[in-house]
């Protein structure tokens, strides 16, 4: 039996998918550490790239290489970490755009908040995330924030 790490995670569910990425890297035992947020993602976490950044994770190709047994301490950081965003958070977060109080923030605004703002989406991303989740303004091209919020955490609807 392997041993677990935590978050629906074992031993071998990570070195299966640092093999797959050592594949594609070239074999050598080593994964370059501008994939660690890609491999983290396929081993279903979704950290951010402050995140990524601060466990050894890095942009350009060539800068770090990790082995298996250097990126294991990096998991079990990252599966440390608690969840930062709640949907009370977000919903805080889209009320300062709310002047009326009624629950709505325009498209523009909401478009802004998530590409202008923190940790910044592309409007690619932000185009994604609308189809994705069924997402369309009304005819005053308003969007109710708190089934927004609901349907970004939920995740992709299933085609």
């Amino acid at each position: 039996m392997s041993e677990q790490l935590g978050g629906g995670l074992d031993i071998e569910d990570v070195r299966e998918v640092f093999d797959l990425f050592d594949f594609w890297d070239g074999r050598d035992g080593l994964i370059g550490a501008e994939k660690v947020g890609d491999l983290l993602r396929c081993l279903g976490l979704n950290p951010t790239i402050s995140v990524i950044h601060k466990h050894g994770g890095t942009d350009k190709p060539g800068e770090k290489q990790f082995s298996f047994e250097e990126f294991l301490p990096i998991i079990k950081s990252i599966l440390k970490i608690e969840d930062i965003g709640t949907y009370a958070e977000f919903c805080e977060a889209f009320k300062s755009f709310d002047r009326e109080g009624q629950g709505y923030v325009t498209a523009a605004e909401c478009n802004y908040m998530l590409t202008a703002m923190g940790e910044r989406l592309s409007d690619t991303d932000m185009d994604h995330i609308m189809v994705d989740t069924d997402t369309s303004p009304d005819l005053d091209g308003n969007l109710k924030y708190e089934e927004f919020i609901k349907k970004v955490m939920k995740g992709p609807k299933m085609s």
